[in-house]
């Protein structure tokens, strides 16, 4: 119990147990920590709770297993082909651009090897692979004034090549990069922008749709709304920047979503009987103290912000959440506004989003710990975002190792969202060396990871019918350019050739998939085991 500590008298309290010193019965009152010794006495131990026992079995027959990349990787020079600039081809980092300035040029440059990167696909196993298109390399004024017809043609022979492989195209048709032209004259603060992306989306459903079945409007437009506006280079957090733009845009990307899913639905859907949704990305969000309610509530308005921004909308009523809507007009009425800077859809508009999705994308990496602090002056922020040192750590700084985020989200989703089917379309770790291609930190992250989504099928009943591992190789990772490497294979950058070299986890990955989850050792050798992955 709390006691007199010598030269310090009462004031550091070592105790189990709290004494009230100030009543002249001293009673005692067991603090938290009494019961957690309690636990450990009674169970002579600390035994793994069951939640981290790890699940031996398989994912659902035919789950979709994928590898994704982004736009920005198969560039290879926007002057060759007729790609017209987009915003970050405009993105002043010099250190990041060769002397020409085209910052793709020094990307993967897929754009000249698909058969390569389609023989990597193959060695890994996947039935599918995410990749997007870059709207400025189809239309380089991001208008179908100009067509350009050598751009186009090099996304239908990278699907021909890879349904000759028997590799099934994911699609992404806007990963961030808006064509320059369109930015001049407001980008997605200009809602003229929603109808030049539905003239865009049409098009692509119009050349390319025969053979694509699965579409992703939007590739995380929470980082688009709150960063992509400005390119700002910070990573995700809960704070809002003063100013309504990120909500204008953000409103812009819905009403956009929303029209392209009712295009392909109205018109695409019957012949060509593809899939359309939109990926969110979020992180976990546990509060910091558990027994703290206003901790408690800041987890759940980070959620809120973070994936229910645009999942609420689309997956719920049509509209922004109620949690978002009350914090920002507070905001808004403090800093002396006469209204919320969130705008408001009207009834019709709501009619139109709701619903507008075929699943729920996900882009899933970490967790982060909540709180609440309430400063008198500070009505931009009340929600701070911390890690909990021992988690592990990776080459990115805002990525923690926390698997068991991954399956509260999934569970989450389907609780908040009514179950809807699930396609994760992110998942992955970085690292910075890449002296040991012996990357058993990946190997473990996909393990730990993975066999959190196998739970969350398994034991929580979540729908989720596809995963997808970013990143097919070591590519150009935004805010931070080469630094970050989260491929399974290594890309020399300093080598013209940009060779292409395996890492363990590629083996493992593969393993992963052909075994469809993970055999139980206790049932003897399986032989999905045994196979080398193909080219090794």
């Amino acid at each position: 119990m709390d006691s007199f500590e010598w030269l310090n008298g009462y004031d550091p309290r070592f105790g189990l147990h709290q004494v009230d010193f100030g009543n002249p019965n001293r009673p005692r009152t067991p603090k938290r920590s009494a019961v957690y010794y309690a636990e450990i006495i009674r169970n002579n131990g600390i035994p793994l709770p069951k939640e981290d026992e790890f699940l031996y079995g398989e994912f659902p027959k035919n789950f979709w297993w994928s590898v994704a990349t982004s736009a920005y990787q198969i560039e290879g020079g926007w002057r060759a082909d007729g790609k017209g600039l987009s915003i970050w081809d405009q993105f002043s980092h010099t250190p990041w651009k060769i002397s020409n300035g085209d910052t793709g040029d020094v990307a993967c440059d897929s754009y000249h090897r698909i058969e390569e990167d389609v023989e990597m696909l193959k060695s890994l196993k996947v039935s599918h692979y995410r990749f997007s298109i870059s709207w400025s390399r189809v239309l380089p004024d991001g208008t179908t004034r100009y067509v350009n017809e050598m751009g186009l043609n090099y996304y239908e022979r990278l699907i021909d090549a890879l349904l000759a492989a028997n590799i099934m195209p994911q699609v992404t048709i806007y990963h961030w990069d808006l064509p320059q032209a369109l930015q001049n004259v407001g980008g997605w603060e200009n809602d003229t922008t929603v109808q030049r992306f539905k003239e865009y989306a049409e098009l692509l459903f119009q050349r390319l749709g025969d053979k694509v079945k699965f579409w992703i409007t939007f590739n995380e437009p929470y980082n688009t709304a709150y960063f992509g506006y400005g390119l700002g280079t910070a990573a995700p957090g809960i704070s809002i920047r003063p100013g309504r733009a990120p909500y204008v845009v953000g409103h812009n990307l819905i009403k956009a979503h929303a029209e392209v899913w009712h295009l392909y639905n109205d018109t695409y859907r019957a012949k060509q009987g593809g899939l359309i949704s939109i990926t969110i990305n979020s992180d976990w969000a546990e509060p910091r103290n558990p027994y703290n309610q206003d901790d408690i509530s800041a987890a759940r308005q980070f959620l809120q912000f973070l994936l229910g921004w645009f999942a609420h909308p689309i997956f719920k009523t049509g509209d922004y959440n109620e949690v978002m809507k009350t914090k920002i007009r507070e905001r808004s009425l403090a800093q002396g506004l006469n209204q919320s800077r969130l705008p408001e859809f009207t009834e019709s508009e709501k009619q139109r989003i709701k619903g507008t999705y075929d699943y729920f994308g996900l882009n899933h990496y970490t967790t982060v710990l909540t709180y609440n602090l309430n400063y008198p002056l500070n009505i931009s922020q009340d929600i701070y975002l911390v890690t909990d040192r021992s988690w592990l750590s990776s080459g990115s700084f805002w990525l923690k190792v926390t698997p068991f985020g991954f399956r509260k989200l999934l569970r989450w989703i389907k609780e908040e969202y009514n179950n809807p089917p699930i396609y994760v379309t992110e998942n992955g770790v970085s690292e910075t060396e890449t002296s040991d291609f012996n990357d058993t930190w990946r190997t473990h992250y996909y393990r730990s990871y993975i066999n959190e989504a196998l739970k969350a099928v398994v034991l929580d009943g979540v729908d989720l019918r596809g995963y997808t591992a970013w990143t097919l190789m070591d590519n150009f990772e935004w805010a931070v350019g080469f630094d970050d490497k989260f491929g399974f294979y290594h890309v020399n950058f300093t080598d013209p050739d940009l060779p292409r070299r395996p890492k363990a986890s590629v083996r493992y990955y593969s393993q992963i998939i052909t075994c469809n989850g993970f055999p139980d050792p206790a049932a003897g050798p399986h032989p999905c085991l045994d196979l080398e992955p193909e080219g090794k």
